[in-house]
């Protein structure tokens, strides 16, 4: 829904719940007519129900909303006596309109001062659960978000096995366009694999249903620092249209809010503005080679020919720190396949008496492969070899014309909402013949490290900035499926940060000396206080 629909749908909903509280508000002292105010009825109810003023915020917040408009519905039952298990039950069941029954049938008294302890213990481990949760979405939400490293696009940089700590208040925080889903669950429900959220995803559907009209318009908090090139950075999948993270072999397409696409981390090696080529697998920024930063190690695959048959490959790739093997690609063993091979690990590889040479796996230049972007027979482009192209910079205009529409296609039309028809020579987009564009919002470029195993910007293209997540910013755990016992854990990797320079430095035994000293301190503090 656009902000103008949204308005109109919270005017509603003021006045469904003017006309099911007036009465309990005249009951609790207060004026019929303050029910009917918005948002100052609500900070009137919080005093009704004798709660602060600042959850009138939570209930603003998408997600979090749903579980305090459950917690509000039995709390104003209650401020009016209504304590059983039954009168609970009927508050949540009829969505709130419980308060219709109490308002105009009920024979209600206010109970002013009442109590705000749990009658039970259940009561006291389902308000402390519902409060936790609340938190935690709020965190998740628009502060920190943990994340797992899936694949080994970045490897090097971050391994399979990392989990971060990803920040949402760097870029800003997005707030979420879906808003009816199960808090702190990203696309699916876990073991059941069904959507975590309301959305209709048919294809004719997706734009007119009224469930889709319950989604919000992209907003975003104001971040205190803009995305720099070369940055690791999580998004939202802009192509994605998986049922979930692990389904590559959908029976259909399944269309997705922004915010539920899939999570990804790549680097971004383009920013807004620039012109980007890739040149035998090296990305050049407007004509310069781009320079990573030193903990980052591009890796590329390559043929290796063995001097012996009793060569060992995969006992010289973990020797060397070569990533993810060897596999032999004839059955007489005389050729093997390095997938992810660094220029460090390669020096010293190729060097090792049984290695006869090495081959890279570096396609030609014009020899063009269909899952590259544009996807257009007019762009003879792959991996190794892609581009020159201009990354959108909002604001920026640009000539359009059928040359260079398959670049911009998706982002006029998918990115950007508008219609596009091509007639003969001619462009329409609204409606309109255009030969000049001016992009609306910025755009990125990301790319895994691991550049021959990666599927990330060559294959989709442009990233937009509605679908920035954060900025990863700590490793917090790094766990080695393939280790053994306490090895299984990196331990080197514990509580260092992502970005910065030079060696890892690991804060995890300071941590512990930080937990331990303030779980002391409070025990200390708390016998000091029982024999006062």
């Amino acid at each position: 829904m656009t902000l103008t629909q949204w308005l109109i749908f919270l005017l509603i909903i003021q006045i469904i719940h003017g006309l099911g509280t007036w009465k309990l508000y005249q009951k609790a002292g207060r004026q019929a007519w303050e029910t009917f105010v918005p948002i100052y009825n609500g900070m009137v109810l919080m005093k009704i129900i004798n709660r602060p003023w600042w959850w009138i915020i939570l209930m603003f917040l998408p997600i979090v909303n749903l579980i305090m408009l459950i917690v509000v519905w039995v709390e104003t039952a209650r401020s009016f006596g209504k304590n059983t298990h039954l009168d609970t039950f009927l508050a949540i069941a009829s969505l709130g309109f419980y308060n219709y029954y109490l308002n105009y049938v009920a024979d209600v008294s206010y109970v002013e001062n009442r109590s705000l302890q749990p009658k039970s213990g259940s009561g006291e481990w389902t308000s402390s659960i519902l409060f936790a949760i609340v938190a935690a979405t709020i965190v998740h939400t628009y502060f920190m978000q943990p994340f797992t490293i899936p694949s080994s696009s970045l490897e090097k940089s971050l391994l399979v096995g990392d989990f971060l700590f990803v920040s949402k208040f760097h870029y800003g925080a997005r707030v979420p366009m879906t808003t009816v889903g199960a808090p702190m669950v990203h696309d699916t429900i876990p073991l059941l694999k069904k959507k975590s959220y309301l959305f209709n995803d048919h294809f004719e559907k997706r734009n007119t249903s009224w469930i889709n009209k319950l989604q919000l318009p992209y907003m975003r908090i104001p971040g205190f620092e803009d995305i720099e090139r070369n940055e690791i950075v999580v998004f939202n999948q802009p192509a994605d249209t998986l049922l979930d993270m692990n389904d590559f072999h959908p029976d259909r397409n399944y269309y997705k809010p922004i915010d539920k696409k899939t999570n990804l981390v790549k680097r971004c090696v383009g920013l807004p503005g620039d012109s980007l080529e890739v040149r035998g697998g090296y990305v050049y920024i407007n004509g310069k080679k781009n320079e990573l930063p030193d903990r980052a190690k591009l890796q590329f695959s390559y043929y290796v020919k063995p001097k012996t048959h009793q060569f060992n490959p995969n006992f010289l790739a973990s020797r060397y720190d070569i990533t993810d093997g060897a596999y032999p690609i004839d059955r007489q063993f005389s050729s093997y396949y390095l997938p992810a091979v660094s220029d460090e690990a390669l020096a010293k590889f190729k060097n090792h008496p049984n290695v006869a040479g090495t081959v890279p796996n570096i396609m030609e230049k014009g020899e063009r492969t269909e899952d590259i972007f544009p996807h257009d027979p007019a762009y003879n482009w792959n991996r190794d070899f892609f581009g020159p192209l201009y990354i959108p910079k909002k604001g920026a205009t640009i000539d359009i014309n059928l040359e260079v529409l398959p670049l911009y296609k998706r982002v006029i039309t998918e990115y950007e909402g508008n219609s596009l028809k091509v007639e003969g020579n001619q462009i329409l987009i609204n409606g309109e013949v255009a030969s000049t564009y001016t992009f609306k919002q910025d755009y990125y470029w990301m790319m895994g490290d691991n550049r021959h195993n990666s599927i990330d910007a060559r294959a989709w293209g442009f990233v937009p900035f509605n679908h920035v997540v954060g900025k990863p910013v700590f490793i917090w755990m790094s766990w080695d499926s393939f280790g053994k016992g306490i090895n299984k854990i990196r331990w080197k990797r514990l509580f260092t940060t992502v970005h910065g320079e030079g060696n890892r430095t690991s804060y995890f035994i300071p941590f512990l000396v930080i937990l331990f000293g303030w779980i002391g301190y409070s025990q200390w503090g708390k016998r000091k206080k029982t024999n006062a």
